[in-house]
């Protein structure tokens, strides 16, 4: 399998590329030569570009998405040329890292977590680029899953955690990035979660 892969460099991304690149062939888009390394297909650009997108896209069987949110909205604004470019290359699955935030609230239904006193933070901002990013994957004809990872502290490795479609799990306070990136990766050979949102925490 040769997977795309964006958010490389960051905290959960940079779990997901050492498990993925042990055992598949690996496109990345970078934003620097020094975050080239030797064992995968390194393209330098931009998310916003389409061009590079398209040539990171290209040849893969899957799109792995761990970018994360800024003040840019850049969610919001790259998944429309990662869309783009998956349906030029007949591409059918992505997998991206969410936030808890746009899970459904265990208390209302009808509010996101981040709408309800279930979240603690104060800033909507970061959960609202998630939000509308989840929108457009969610429209697509795309085989999507959203991982949402609840409190992410660097932590370590337990391989214990717990999941739940749509929902965080009861009384979630935290998992850390490498069970959540491994949590991803394994995303690559299970389809129980195509076209849901996961709860990840302990």
């Amino acid at each position: 399998m040769k997977i795309a892969l964006f958010g490389s460099t960051g905290r959960v991304g940079s779990v997901v590329f050492q498990q993925v690149k042990s055992v598949h062939e690996v496109n990345r888009l970078i934003r620097s030569e020094t975050d080239r390394e030797a064992c995968s297909n390194d393209i330098v650009g931009d998310v916003l570009n389409e061009e590079d997108v398209m040539r990171t896209i290209e040849g893969c069987d899957t799109v792995i998405s761990c970018l994360n949110t800024d003040k840019n909205d850049v969610l919001t604004r790259s998944m429309p040329n990662l869309l783009k470019a998956m349906r030029y290359h007949g591409v059918k699955r992505i997998i991206t890292c969410g936030t808890a935030g746009i899970l459904q609230s265990r208390k209302d239904s009808a509010v996101f977590r981040f709408q309800s006193s279930e979240s603690k933070r104060r800033s909507t901002t970061a959960a609202e680029d998630h939000l509308r990013a989840y929108f457009i994957l969610k429209a697509s004809e795309m085989d999507w899953t959203i991982v949402c990872p609840t409190y992410l502290p660097d932590g370590e490795r337990l391989g214990i955690y717990r999941t739940e479609k749509e929902v965080l799990p009861p009384e979630g306070k935290s998992i850390s990035m490498y069970d959540t990136g491994d949590f991803i990766y394994q995303q690559l050979e299970d389809d129980r979660y195509i076209r849901t949102r996961v709860g990840i925490c302990y």
